[in-house]
């Protein structure tokens, strides 16, 4: 997994270099701007809305949802991505946070209309991302819904598939989401819905409820 000095030095160039991978069609960022742009339909449909936004980066969705009035509130963990952030949307409440460290304690007692991460929970490993997702369903309304855009596969043979076509671009550090899988972990607890956006990305949405 980069740590936080990694995503500090990659700050001034994170955009420009998923924008690139975006418009070639390329691992990882394949789909990108459709993600992000499903992320923004989802939520603006019930805006107004309270956003909390888990691993925000340089706030290219955030910052989009703050200037058309809703709520943010928003973790991360790269000091230069927090800077860039704040000048995107000063009246927000942003925390630096590692997420792998679970769910900051200031936010205990809080209730979001909307959870969303994009591109951030694949540092998690499975067991990791399955335990997040539960504790951040205490966080949401009962009518509310997580949103996450990510590198995403159908299947496990999907992303083994995927991994073998990209060779040495692949990131062996990193934890890709078969939602099928995460999805019968949590059958207990929420609804878990998946819409593939490219051969590497889709939307998951989960809800309250089974």
């Amino acid at each position: 997994m980069a740590n936080s000095h990694e995503f500090d030095l990659w700050a001034d160039s994170y955009d420009s270099s998923v924008k690139s991978a975006d418009e070639e069609d390329r691992y990882p960022f394949a789909g990108y701007g459709r993600i992000i742009n499903a992320v923004y339909e989802t939520v603006m449909a019930r805006a107004p809305a309270k956003i909390l936004d888990i691993g925000f980066g340089t706030a290219v969705l955030t910052s989009r949802l703050y200037d058309v009035g809703n709520n943010i509130t928003g973790i991360d963990f790269s000091t230069e991505m927090l800077d860039m952030a704040k000048g995107k949307m000063p009246e927000a409440d942003l925390l630096r946070w590692d997420f792998t460290q679970g769910i900051p304690t200031a936010l205990a007692n809080e209730k979001f209309d909307f959870i969303i991460s994009t591109y951030a929970l694949h540092h998690l490993e499975d067991d990791e991302k399955i335990k997040m997702i539960a504790d951040l369903l205490d966080l949401l309304n009962p009518t509310g819904a997580i949103l996450i855009g990510d590198i995403c596969f159908l299947t496990r043979e999907d992303l083994l598939a995927c991994k073998t076509a990209c060779g040495d671009l692949w990131d062996d550090s990193e934890s890709y989401f078969v939602p099928a899988e995460i999805k019968d972990a949590l059958k207990e607890i929420c609804r878990l819905s998946y819409r593939p956006i490219s051969f590497c990305s889709g939307l998951i949405e989960i809800k309250k409820g089974i």
